[in-house]
């Protein structure tokens, strides 16, 4: 039992301690995306790595809708796909980085 309790821990710490790179994205490539896929790229790249569960969540769409538009991204070169087990788990690409993405690019985008 011991055992188990300090395996927990390890990955509570790997975790905790984890911090996703910043994603820097020209404001004229986001600008070019469509509002409702702006909205679905922007939470992908703040939260680093997500699934379409947790995007509705933030976007209120239902999950279905938030799939599609994640696979749009995906196909258009935006973010990158990923599975764990059942979920499917989208990432930003790295070679859209071309400049700092700050928070007032987000306070412009969710206004």
């Amino acid at each position: 039992m011991m055992s188990v309790r300090q395996r927990l821990d390890n990955i509570e710490n790997s975790f905790s301690n984890w911090k996703p790179q910043t994603i820097h994205v020209a404001e004229s490539e986001l600008i070019n995306l469509p509002d409702h896929l702006r909205k679905t790229y922007v939470f992908v790249a703040t939260k680093g790595e997500c699934d379409a569960a947790q995007v509705s969540n933030f976007t209120g769409r239902c999950r279905a809708i938030e799939s599609n538009y994640l696979n749009q991204l995906s196909r258009m070169g935006w973010l990158n796909k990923r599975r764990i087990s059942k979920a499917v788990h989208f990432r930003p690409k790295s070679q859209k980085a071309e400049k700092m993405f700050n928070e007032s690019m987000l306070e412009k985008v969710f206004a």
